[in-house]
């Protein structure tokens, strides 16, 4: 009953406090100007409000104040203390685009905040290559370098329509249920809470025209810190382990599986960008999600596409370890698999394109005239916007 009640608590109030901020953001961003403006690499057509990470904050906020009478989640405050930090450092970005070396030596500071205050890092590879807990001077950089990698992954997935937000859904929900069961409720608390609030800004940034608002940086690097803490809880603490080893779940495949579509994306376009020789922090159109949409497929089509893809790797991991594959397998199963959803489809797609060019583009012209009816669609948008 307990949990039922927490479930509802959290969920609601989430949900509720992100729909009832998210219009006074809009607006407020409209009337101020901090809008993200179109260009030759970007999707919209007009400029778009970029403050939907706050609207996102204020919800997982309030859902946690009312968890809070159900349990106690006082133990989540240094977490929300870096989420903090990092929504306002994007938020800042968002509104004066502040210097990536600002950015990233925040992004540090904030792990650090994490590891000697929290207590969370990447400490242990449970008997992957034969490997268990590690020094201090090993980790340490290691968590540093993973935990900048994953936000900056998921910044960089912010491409396209409801992708963000179907994506860090899903994964939430993976997570949230491993803490379920775990009977790890604060953490568990803060996946709901993150589920709730992240379900208003998909419908207003999938189905809104007056009410559309991106994520922004703000929200982006809020979301990375969460999934962050996730993949971290579940590596250092000991009671995972324990249970991971009597069910042949190899940790380490089960988080970078997780979190697999966006971070082997980023692995390859940084990796294409360097052998052209430019620099990898120049953006451009060779994310995966770009592709999709380059083929005629609409931008929600693109967010459930690739949250798919990055379940099918969850999926293989799952197979491998319930057929009792050993750590290293299920690690090689998990980038197999990953490499072959994201850089496969890539290239192949690349490679038509180059052998077969008016074939393509047929292909394209004809998926962009036969969509599934926009009328739902439609009826969405008056609905959205009058929220």
């Amino acid at each position: 009953m307990a949990t039922t009640l927490l479930i509802i608590i959290t969920f609601a109030t989430s949900f509720i406090g992100a729909a009832i901020v998210h219009p006074y953001l809009v607006r407020f961003a409209k009337i101020k100007n901090i809008v993200d403006n179109p260009n030759t690499r970007k999707l919209q057509l007009r400029p778009v409000p970029v403050l939907g990470g706050l609207a996102i904050f204020f919800g997982i906020v309030a859902g946690l104040l009312a968890a809070h009478a159900v349990i106690d989640s006082s133990e989540l405050f240094v977490i929300v203390s870096a989420m903090m930090i990092m929504t306002y450092i994007g938020a800042l970005d968002d509104v004066l685009d502040i210097s990536p070396i600002i950015r990233l030596i925040m992004q540090i500071i904030t792990v650090l905040i994490l590891i000697y205050i929290g207590d969370l890092s990447l400490n242990n590879l449970h008997g992957l290559w034969g490997v268990g807990e590690m020094p201090e001077y090993v980790y340490v950089p290691l968590t540093i370098v993973s935990v900048v990698g994953i936000i900056n992954a998921l910044n960089l997935i912010d491409g396209a329509d409801g992708l963000f937000s179907i994506f860090c859904i899903s994964v939430c929900a993976i997570f949230g249920m491993i803490f379920f069961v775990a009977e790890d409720y604060s953490l568990f608390a803060l996946a709901v809470a993150c589920v709730g609030s992240l379900i208003p800004f998909l419908l207003h940034n999938a189905f809104g025209i007056e009410s559309k608002m991106f994520v922004g940086d703000g929200g982006s690097l809020q979301m990375g810190v969460v999934l962050s803490v996730f993949v971290m809880e579940v590596i250092c603490n000991p009671s995972y382990g324990a249970v991971a080893h009597k069910s042949n779940i190899a940790l380490v495949p089960f988080v970078l599986s997780t979190l697999s579509m966006p971070v082997f994306d980023t692995l390859r376009v940084m990796t294409a960008r360097i052998a052209r020789g430019i620099s990898p922090l120049i953006g451009d159109k060779t994310h995966l999600h770009h592709t999709f949409i380059g083929l005629g497929i609409s931008h929600i089509g693109t967010a459930v596409l690739i949250s798919l893809l990055n379940l099918m790797v969850v999926g293989a991991w799952y197979l491998s370890a319930q057929k009792g594959a050993s750590a290293d397998v299920q690690l090689y199963v998990v980038i197999g698999c990953a490499l072959l959803l994201d850089w496969g489809i890539y290239y192949t797609i690349q490679l038509l394109d180059r052998l077969y060019p008016e074939q393509m583009q047929r292909a394209r012209i004809w998926k962009s005239e036969h969509r599934p009816s926009r009328r739902i669609f439609d009826f969405m948008r008056k609905i959205v916007d009058k929220i």
